[in-house]
């Protein structure tokens, strides 16, 4: 029998009594199960259960309903040797299982990610050693000073939030490592995410040279027996500090003391498959549940957070200046309606020769365009075919450090082919386009004797590659880096001056609701990189918009404005953070299928003055990895318990066979 919710944290179960075992599956909620003789089971523990023909592991979840004919309830069959789940961690899941509309159990299983740590304890490394502060203290600064003092006084004081907001190069790590300590000294467990944790070495360099040890890191690359001796170590209390992606938010904390989330406008922080979530906000949720406090540091806060602030949710912390006396780099517009680049060129003139004083100066320039792989287009100079992924409704991107052609949706690869499908034309295909591997072709080509490598997250396999680069850019081994959004994740180069955007309106595109948001804070944060140290930086972005409102804040550095002009526009259209957006994606591998269906939940809406349903209409990707896709798109005020009124509609007209209906609440994507 499926039963809701967790039962009451701390009762026993003995021989006889029922319990609900809830599994890491898509189910609607946990199983009866009966406790045997010499067993005796609490809420938490871990458990092996029959399920049909095979066996599976679970969590204790509570009392059972008992309606389970007790012919038909199966028995536990064992207790696992393993640190039980924490109660604070039942309750997350709960809750974002609530508030997202997934399966419990689907939620659950990012809690149970290690199934090898739920098993033996031999033959296990020893915990690491016990951090502590290192001898010498970084100098802050009186800003630094003042929000450190408040941030220290926060752990052991309950829940609260409180937003570090401080300009590029301010020193906001040193100012939440306050935090962390003082966390650290009351015997507390701290979580840090960060947004790219496999890129972040440098940030560890720091937390190791301030604390004398590495925190424990969680992230997809970390190996199967790292994952595993890390989720034993949060779990018994002995990792004091995680460093994480979001899904190091769903650990099992022994005595969480402190959350800290670096970066928090990051858009990486939302989850868009399986279980669809906002690590930012569910950060706020965890912290709630478990009374800690949170910091939510950027230099370019969401709107969600200012909205927080100005409602007084949350508490304001703010680093107006670079610290150790480093200026702001000037940000320059470049017009490409008057100083357009020579044909099947990217670079302007006044770009080049920025460049070009910049190199011969001694120091790094850094080239960022948002956009892997060669060429995001190959089409046939005799028809004008276009290869296209046969999966999605996406062109297949150029690549050619390794040379393929890539769907950067689902996957699929290919080659070129010799003669146009189409047209039978040989050798016709044309590269249509850049990506920052074409663009590094040119600037070599532009500059020989520089020394250039290219960041992107195709082009580093791995951490430690990621490491050695940012290593060679730190020590002035690159004269010339040309890179994507990770080049502009908080990296520390001390030569780096010249900071060029080849193409700054490509995130206006596509009617994005944050697509102006997000390109300020993405040009901001590369911008950032440059002039960090003793010499004066100088941003150029090259734009053929330089009248948009988001351009001339850029070019003045004039954030409030922005930001009250985008908040004045949200609040006036109803949309978030004033206004609640959920979107339902019907998808399957049949077109007409899921037409159908979308059109039947269409018809079903209960109707009311408040709420608006946009589609169904055929998503801007329309198909994706094989399933077609169809969109609708609830608008409603923020009064509005948006989840009620989901489980009532959508259930009342379930999917057919293959019909796959996906919910995101508070989307971001809109693809």
């Amino acid at each position: 029998m499926i039963r809701g919710t967790m039962g009451a944290a701390g009762k026993v179960f003995g021989p006889g009594d029922r319990v609900a075992v809830l599994l890491p599956l898509p189910l609607a909620g946990p199983y009866d199960y009966r406790v045997d003789a010499e067993q005796t089971l609490s809420a938490g523990d871990f458990v092996r259960v029959p399920l049909g023909k095979r066996r599976a592991l679970g969590v204790v979840w509570g009392a059972g309903d008992g309606r389970l004919d007790e012919a038909r309830c199966r028995s536990v069959l064992a207790r696992l040797d393993a640190p039980s789940l924490p109660e604070a961690t039942r309750r997350l899941v709960d809750w974002v299982a609530a508030y997202t509309l997934s399966p419990p159990g689907a939620v659950l299983k990012m809690a149970m990610s290690v199934p090898a740590a739920l098993e033996s304890t031999k033959s296990r490394r020893r915990p690491p050693p016990p951090l502590a502060a290192a001898a010498a203290r970084p100098v802050l600064s009186d800003d630094q000073a003042a929000a450190a003092a408040v941030l220290r006084g926060q752990p052991g004081a309950g829940f609260a939030v409180t937003l570090l907001e401080g300009v590029t190069g301010s020193g906001k790590t040193e100012v939440y490592f306050e935090a962390v300590e003082a966390a650290l000294a009351q015997g507390s467990q701290v979580l840090v995410l960060l947004p790219e944790i496999a890129l972040s070495a440098q940030w560890l360099a720091r937390f190791a040279a301030r604390f004398g040890e590495r925190p424990l890191i969680w992230h997809s690359e970390v190996s199967p027996a790292e994952r595993r001796d890390g989720w034993r170590a949060v779990a018994a209390g002995t990792a004091r500090v995680v460093v994480g992606a979001r899904s190091a938010l769903f650990l099992p904390f022994a005595g969480l003391g402190l959350i800290v989330v670096d970066e928090e406008h990051d858009g990486s922080y939302k989850q868009e498959d399986g279980v669809i979530y906002h690590a930012r906000d569910m950060a706020v949720v965890r912290a709630r549940i478990e009374a800690v406090p949170l910091v939510l540091a950027s230099a370019t806060p969401s709107l969600e957070t200012q909205t927080n602030v100005a409602a007084g949710r949350y508490r304001r912390l703010q680093l107006p200046s670079r610290h150790g006396g480093a200026t702001l780099p000037a940000v320059e517009l470049v017009d490409l309606r008057r100083h357009p680049p020579p044909r099947q060129s990217w670079l302007s003139p006044p770009l080049l020769a920025a460049m070009e004083a910049t190199l011969a100066a001694g120091e790094q320039v850094l080239l960022f365009l948002n956009r892997r792989g060669y060429a995001p287009l190959t089409v046939c100079r005799a028809c004008g075919h276009r290869l296209q992924c046969p999966n999605c409704t996406a062109w297949l991107v150029d690549h050619r450090a390794s040379p393929r052609l890539q769907c950067h949706h689902c996957g699929y690869i290919s080659f070129s082919p010799e003669t146009c499908p189409q047209c039978a034309a040989a050798d016709s295909f044309a590269a249509c386009g850049p990506g920052v591997e074409r663009l590094a072709e040119e600037a070599q080509a532009r500059f020989p004797t520089a020394r250039l490598a290219v960041m992107a997250s195709d082009t580093l396999p791995g951490p430690r590659a990621a490491a050695a680069l940012v290593e060679r850019m730190t020590a002035g081994g690159i004269d010339l880096l040309v890179g994507t959004q990770v080049a502009a994740k908080g990296h520390h180069f001390p030569l780096l001056t010249l900071v060029g955007v080849v193409d700054a309106d490509l995130g206006l595109a596509g009617g994005d609701l944050r697509a102006a948001e997000r390109t300020f804070q993405l040009m901001s944060q590369v911008a950032g990189r440059a002039g960090r140290a003793a010499h004066a930086g100088r941003v150029l972005l090259q734009t053929y918009q330089p009248d948009a409102e988001v351009m001339a804040a850029l070019a003045v550095g004039a954030a409030e404005r922005f930001y009250a002009v985008e908040a004045d526009a949200r609040r006036t259209a109803g949309m978030p953070p004033f206004g609640k957006l959920v979107a339902i994606v019907v998808s399957g591998p049949e077109a007409a299928r899921a037409e159908r269906h979308a059109a039947l939940l269409a018809a079903g809406f209960p109707r009311q003055d408040n709420l608006i349903l946009l589609g169904p209409a055929p998503a801007p990707l329309a198909l994706l990895r094989g399933r077609h896709r169809h969109r609708l798109l609830l608008k409603a005020p923020r009064t509005v318990n948006v989840q009620s009124l989901l489980r009532k509609w959508l259930g009342a007209v379930p999917p057919p066979a293959g019909v796959r209906v996906q919910i995101d609440v508070d989307p971001y994507s809109f693809l």
